[in-house]
């Protein structure tokens, strides 16, 4: 499986051993808008409608044969919001219209089915296997049925860069590392994981502090282990790079 970002967006796309083109990209958290108006934030964009014609444009760009989605696609957490009732059926829907829609749920979306069209393809949490690559929200550890596999792709932590005096402070990056994969499963050699950014670009436009930070095992049982980590590359959404390991205390 062949995976590039797709700079400057925070999107991947995957090419499998056939020729077949997927665009991932994660945490949407279409609904947000309702939870900062009840606290008096008004917002003035739509994200969702933006949302929709970035990836419609990548698609046709990159002639992408589906849409992986990675996990939190809706915002709140337990119930559904008359928000989401209202923009998720849509969105999904226009998506559906232009290709193939593969839903990976992540912990924010608890009956995400109710909001999914028939044509949607619903995974199951515990990921999509496409040949050697295993795509997860990154909230909850995978099988060790999948040790196989040489490459992760999750969402969850949506890793922005935050460093007080910094010209990057509170922008969306890229997380590459490699470690062994003794630290996740009973096998050896290494895999390779790749931690892509949130979709939403207005998610934390609010200013940094804001920002709360997620926790995944499977990054957790990485650094905990000092051997682990062979290789680690942050990047900014243009693929410039702007740090190793040493940059991740400003991520994590």
């Amino acid at each position: 499986m062949k995976v590039r970002p797709l700079h400057p967006h925070a999107a991947l796309l995957l090419q499998d051993s056939t020729g077949n083109k997927y665009i991932s990209v994660t945490d949407l958290h279409i609904g947000f808008e309702a939870e900062l108006d009840a606290k008096g934030v008004t917002v003035r964009h739509n994200s969702v409608d933006e949302m929709t014609e970035e990836l419609e444009q990548l698609s046709k760009s990159e002639g992408a044969n589906g849409f992986i989605l990675l996990g939190d696609i809706k915002h709140k957490v337990g119930t559904i919001t008359k928000q989401e009732w209202d923009d998720i059926p849509s969105f999904l829907k226009k998506l559906s219209a232009i290709s193939q829609v593969y839903v990976v749920p992540g912990n924010h979306d608890g009956n995400i089915r109710h909001l999914v069209p028939g044509d949607v393809n619903v995974i199951s949490s515990k990921g999509m296997v496409l040949e050697d690559t295993l795509l997860v929200h990154g909230h909850s550890m995978p099988s060790d049925i999948r040790a196989g596999i040489r490459r992760i792709v999750m969402g969850h932590l949506h890793p922005i860069f935050l460093k007080e005096g910094s010209v990057i402070n509170g922008e969306r990056v890229w997380i590459h590392l490699q470690a062994r994969k003794q630290s996740l499963f009973a096998d050896d050699g290494l895999l390779d994981l790749v931690v892509v950014p949130s979709f939403n670009r207005y998610l934390y436009a609010y200013g940094p502090k804001s920002y709360r930070k997620s926790t995944s095992p499977i990054i957790t049982r990485i650094m905990k282990d000092p051997s682990a980590l062979e290789n680690c590359i942050v990047a900014r959404l243009d693929g410039s790079i702007v740090g190793d390991a040493s940059a991740l205390q400003n991520i994590l």
